[in-house]
């Protein structure tokens, strides 16, 4: 039986079950687009605070927007009170999202701080209450997004899944690591295969995915899906080659030069879609995963991110193409 299948939450099916991550300032439309041409079967939004919405941040608002070709999309908010976050997932779904995610499991102070995040795995009564307030307030389906633990004392993914479809969930994706740990270290695949085995709801794997290989690993522990994350930055046709190898065939190379085109396609994108100037700011903060395994790589990257316009980036990649 094949691993790759479509991957139902609640009224909706994926055409596969390999997903594109939130990435904050990462997976923004022009990068949702090129993942979904790469072979994701679902793209999900970098996270958006309720409370900004709430407050009609004109930024955060324009985050929620849903362009027609980046369906399937999974818009994430984060919040830490009912009402906001009841706002949030309504304004998501006005705005074309074909499903709402919650976060609860981001590492960074500064959300923790706002009570939201992976804080508020402390608080499993309030989590379910923010959980089920979504799905009630919204007809499309509504996830979780979580991790196993907050540290390495007490494992938690079986109870935040049991939580998670209590309170209604279509899904829980778990970060198989600790927020302590926030993004390295190897992924404990076991912890998320003991809460695959505890519900009834798709359980995604996520964390460490860079190859067919671990994948492979979070399907066989009973994983109805993978999502992949930083995997997918620098080549976000990870999905299509994890499709093909699972399936016995041989991925395409990623060559430098292959990249470098790709990623050069990408900021014209992001110029054509932000204006010149975020664009390329935007642009910059993925270079090094771009910009990599050719001589002088660090040094291109060094040049690339002093540059202000397109045409001067253009003009660098043109002379580096030529030294391949």
């Amino acid at each position: 039986m094949s691993l790759i299948k479509p991957l139902t939450m609640g009224s909706f099916t994926a055409p596969n079950n390999l997903l594109l991550a939130p990435m904050a300032g990462i997976t923004d439309t022009p990068f949702r687009i090129l993942c979904l041409k790469g072979g994701a079967g679902l793209v999900c939004a970098e996270m958006v605070s309720a409370h900004a919405l709430h407050y009609g941040n004109p930024k955060s608002g324009r985050m929620l927007q849903v362009a027609a070709q980046e369906h399937p999309v999974s818009m994430q908010i984060f919040g830490a009170d009912e009402q906001t976050i009841v706002e949030a997932a309504q304004q998501a779904q006005a705005r074309g999202a074909d499903i709402i995610d919650l976060n609860a499991g981001c590492p960074v102070k500064k959300i923790n701080k706002a009570g939201a995040g992976c804080v508020l795995m402390k608080d499993e009564a309030k989590l379910g209450r923010l959980v089920e307030a979504a799905v009630k307030a919204v007809s499309i389906p509504v996830t979780l997004k979580t991790r196993i633990a907050l540290n390495h004392k007490e494992l938690l993914a079986v109870r935040m899944a049991k939580l998670a479809e209590n309170a209604g969930a279509a899904a829980i994706t778990l970060h198989a690591r600790a927020a302590v740990d926030v993004h390295t270290g190897a992924p404990n695949i076991d912890a998320v295969a003991q809460a695959c085995a505890a519900v009834k709801i798709p359980v995604i794997g996520n964390g460490g995915v860079v190859n067919a290989q671990v994948a492979k690993q979070f399907l066989e522990a009973g994983c109805a899906g993978v999502m992949i994350g930083r995997g997918a930055i620098g080549n976000p046709f990870i999905f299509a080659d994890i499709q093909t190898e699972l399936a016995g065939g041989t991925a395409a190379t990623m060559t430098s030069q292959k990249r470098l085109g790709i990623y050069l396609a990408l900021i014209r994108e992001n110029v054509a879609y932000y204006g010149e100037r975020i664009g390329v700011n935007r642009s910059r903060k993925t270079a090094g995963y771009w910009i990599s395994n050719f001589p002088n790589a660090a040094e291109v990257r060094g040049q690339f991110v002093r540059l202000d316009t397109l045409a001067e980036i253009e003009k660098l990649f043109e002379k580096v193409f030529q030294t391949f």
